[in-house]
């Protein structure tokens, strides 16, 4: 009797512990395709994700777009007391509808950025020439004073990608 429990115990197992019978087969490789082919379409929008030029040389705005369409990102900029300093605005709020896209980042010494605006392509023929992709909109950029007081400097701004190299792109077909 016991020995009979045992062996079912055994016998039982795989089916306990992984969940497939003594009996399962492996997928086969069309099986395996098949299953991968069925993994979520990209969200529309992440296709921007990457690195964008921002108001000066040097200067960069990093936009991330999450398989939920979750948007992340900073502003990276030169400081303007000294030029050698770069100060990153991380995004605190960011959101992509369609291919709207705002962000407002967070204060670093007394300045923050708000931005609205669209992505669309740009005039780069391939994703390794910069421009492939373009962030065009209205960039506020509001400053402190010594009381705190924000003051808003506006302007319309177009940001390029930057090109990606040949192993960030998807394998041609």
């Amino acid at each position: 009797m016991i020995a009979q429990a045992i062996l079912t115990l055994i016998c039982l197992s795989p089916t306990l512990m992984f969940g497939f019978s003594p009996k399962h087969q492996p997928a086969s490789p069309a099986h395996v395709y098949a299953l991968r082919s069925q993994s979520p379409a990209p969200v529309p929008g992440s296709e921007i994700s990457g690195m964008y030029t921002f108001l000066q040389d040097g200067e960069f705005v990093q936009v991330s777009v999450d398989p939920e369409g979750q948007v992340t990102g900073f502003v990276s900029r030169y400081s303007d007391n000294e030029k050698s300093l770069f100060l990153d605005h991380f995004f605190d709020k960011a959101s992509l509808h369609g291919n709207e896209l705002t962000f407002t980042t967070k204060t670093v010494h007394g300045v923050y950025f708000e931005f609205k605006g669209i992505f669309g392509r740009g005039d780069g023929k391939s994703r390794d020439q910069e421009g492939y992709y373009i962030i065009r909109g209205t960039l506020k950029q509001y400053t402190s004073d010594a009381s705190k007081n924000f003051t808003a400097k506006e302007r319309e701004v177009t940001f390029k990608s930057f090109p990606q190299d040949a192993e960030d792109e998807e394998p041609k077909k």
